[in-house]
């Protein structure tokens, strides 16, 4: 053995030892994907803002109940409209209620079968417990079958624990149907862009790698009640993981594979690539990774849970394309690219040649100005429709994409007796003045009916359950819990009760959560958004040596954030029937999309930087647009297909990120970064790298508007 060939060999030892840690890694944690939603929950009351004065009147229920309870509304018509419902059927629906009671599951407050005033309807509540998970479709079912057996009916169930099963049940297609949508996805569209066998099933294989971990990582911080997680954010992860690795994966093979052309030698050319890769993938990856952290100043917990899930995702992200990745490519070489590999000698892609970015460069080369007046006008008309966007939550019967039993019930439910049956508004209030608190709840516009919960467990009828000198008083809504009626008899109904002296009044209940999760929602937008602008403008400007860049790349990103609102504002109401969208829909679009969009202007800048720094910036932005618009667009098309799978699942919340996130990254991708970017630093010229070297001493720039090819 010759001595020279030693230390190849050691070398070879490296990336041979890191794909098959990758591997054991990857067979260790790469079942937790599937795992996560063993501790997960949907429970929404466990999701409330911090300091909201519902969440206050959660805590002060307790007192009042041997233990917490989820409502089960069961509610029976006959059928055909018109048709009354008589007093035997009442009486048997009661005691179809009370054969329940005693069940597994049913905490033993049961009501009676209440007839509505229109003589049509039946109502009953059954009092669960709220820890039911996966034995909550069971119990319900008990309570279903019990419940048919009043003749001539027609039964629905309603109320906080048919939503939730509902809720389970259209987040049981995330461990498996939208991890494979999305897969399968990535791996058509590398397919058909990169006409490679093995490349797509790398990336693919890397990305699944970060998942594992990433997963792995979240399920014991959950398991240990470091944070929570819901199906949302379950959801969620999956799909930023996926894009966003390959995404990364992206720029590294795209920058290997042009240095395999320049140079005959893996090793060398893989040296290359991750010098001058590492530094645009990383300032990307912290962009999105400190975006996310942002959310942990939000006063919502799934917020504050989504940010380090989020950037845990990001960093396991980073990781594998920086390790496992190289690793397989430098082993491969060009067989990794067959049967397309660059071919050896292949020089670089010249500023002149054919293609269409080659056609766009030349397009912005010679009329930039044109270009980005044209694209910011439209740009601008589109951001014109954002204010547009009702973001004040969506009502239930929205909530969920396709029909669900618990909607059409409550839909029934609403038709016969007052909208907020079953949810009333929850008032905490001193036992002195708990006469005078009633009094002034039955004043306000919009409220139903008033009653004080009595020893028996039950409002009204009998002597009032005293608590630490408080008592519960539930007053009934005229109006559906989830309706802006409903919440604006919430405020009057506070202004009420909070004016009764000593009361110290409260009020809640669901109307009351939705309302405050609302308000709080906006207030985090108003302190999230500037921070995370702040956050990504300073990453830009230790990148990119320059001031008045960055401040130009965030506020083009933040223009395309508030098109896409605009879009998104005619296409829910237009397309796709929706009234508004949840209030935190707006946030999450912000975060998603600015931090995300950054990522190609990073890509394209690095670039453009590299190249300006030898051949001045009019040809940087000519070269740094032509070698990177492939890969570029590759990377958006990919990220917007997979967030796009969010669609699977049938909420209304998921699908709303789904489009915002989708259509913002191709709007990002096609017209901001392969347009008005270009066209804005063509036109400023050296001067938009102030206050940096390439404004005062780069290259100078060549005159005229001549064509550079």
């Amino acid at each position: 053995m010759s001595t020279a060939s030693r230390p190849a060999r050691r070398l070879i030892l490296v990336p041979v030892f890191l794909v098959l840690a990758w591997l054991v890694v990857g067979g260790s944690f790469g079942s937790y994907a599937g795992k996560l939603g063993e501790v997960a929950t949907n429970d929404q009351a466990s999701f409330l803002p911090q300091n909201a004065e519902s969440t206050r009147v959660v805590e002060a229920q307790k007192a009042f109940s041997q233990q917490e309870t989820m409502p089960a509304i069961v509610v029976w018509t006959s059928g055909k409209d018109g048709e009354e419902l008589g007093a035997e059927q009442q009486k048997e629906a009661t005691a179809a209620l009370a054969s329940v009671k005693g069940e597994p599951g049913v905490t033993g407050e049961v009501s009676p079968a209440l007839l509505s005033e229109d003589r049509e309807a039946l109502q009953g509540v059954v009092q669960l417990r709220p820890d039911l998970e996966e034995e909550l479709p069971d119990v319900l079912a008990q309570i279903r079958t019990a419940a048919e057996e009043v003749p001539g009916t027609v039964v629905g169930l309603a109320g906080p624990a048919a939503s939730q099963a509902d809720l389970s049940d259209a987040f049981a297609g995330i461990d498996g149907l939208l991890l494979g949508v999305a897969l399968v996805t990535v791996l058509v569209i590398l397919l058909l862009v990169y006409r490679s066998v093995l490349l797509p099933l790398i990336i693919i294989i890397g990305a699944v790698f970060a998942l594992g971990v990433s997963c792995a990582i979240v399920y014991v911080l959950a398991d240990n009640d470091v944070l929570r997680v819901d199906g949302q954010v379950q959801g969620i992860l999956s799909i930023l993981v996926i894009g966003a690795a390959t995404d990364y994966a992206l720029l590294l093979t795209a920058r290997f594979r042009e240095e395999l052309g320049r140079q005959s030698d893996r090793w060398t050319a893989m040296r290359s690539a991750l010098r001058e890769s590492i530094g645009p993938i990383t300032a990307s990856a912290a962009t999105v990774a400190l975006g996310l952290l942002a959310l942990l100043l939000s006063d919502l917990t799934n917020n504050r849970a989504l940010g380090p899930v989020g950037a845990i995702g990001i960093v396991c992200s980073v990781l594998t394309t920086l390790t496992f990745l190289p690793a397989v490519l430098v082993l491969l070489g060009r067989a990794a690219y067959w049967p397309s590999g660059p071919k050896k000698g292949q020089s670089e892609p010249e500023t002149g040649s054919t293609g269409i970015w080659s056609r766009i460069a030349k397009l912005v080369d010679r009329s930039p100005r044109k270009v980005w007046a044209v694209t910011l006008a439209g740009l601008v008309a589109c951001a014109a429709f954002a204010p547009t966007l009702n973001s004040k939550g969506v009502p239930l019967e929205e909530i969920f994409v396709n029909e669900t039993q618990s909607v059409t019930a409550q839909e029934t439910l609403g038709r016969h007796f007052p909208g907020g049956s079953g949810s009333p508004a929850v008032v905490i209030a001193g036992a002195a003045e708990s006469k005078q608190v009633v009094a002034a709840a039955e004043e306000v516009p919009g409220v139903a009916s008033v009653a004080v919960r009595t020893v028996s467990g039950r409002p009204g009828g009998g002597e009032p359950l005293v608590v630490d000198g408080r008592v519960r008083i539930d007053a009934t809504l005229a109006d559906p819990a989830d309706s802006d009626a409903a919440k604006e008899t919430v405020t009057q109904l506070r202004d009420a009760v909070h004016a009764v002296p000593g009361a110290q009044a409260l009020v809640g209940g669901t109307t009351a959560q939705q309302y405050d999760t609302q308000k709080t929602a906006e207030q985090d937008r108003n302190i999230i958004v500037p921070v995370v602008l702040v956050i990504i403008l300073l990453i830009l400007i230790g990148l990119l040596r320059s001031l008045l860049m960055p401040v130009l790349l965030v506020a083009t990103v933040a223009l395309n954030f508030l098109a896409t609102l605009g879009i998104s504002s005619l296409v829910f109401e237009h397309v796709f029937g929706f009234s508004g969208t949840d209030s935190s829909v707006p946030l999450y679009g912000f975060v998603f999309l600015v931090a995300l969009g950054v990522d190609y202007n990073i890509f394209l800048m690095s670039r453009v930087r590299e190249e300006s720094l030898i051949h001045g910036t009019r040809e940087g932005v000519l070269r740094g647009l032509t070698t990177t618009g492939g890969v570029i667009t590759s990377a958006g098309v990919v990220l917007a297909a997979t967030f796009a799978a969010l669609g699977v699942i049938p909420l209304a919340f998921l699908l709303q990120i789904a489009f915002i996130v989708a259509f913002g990254v191709l709007l990002d991708t096609l017209v901001v970064r392969s347009l008005l970017v270009p066209a804005l630093v063509r036109d400023i010229g050296a001067t938009a790298w102030w206050p940096g070297a390439l404004s005062r001493g780069g290259r100078k720039e060549p005159k005229g508007q001549e064509s550079m090819s």
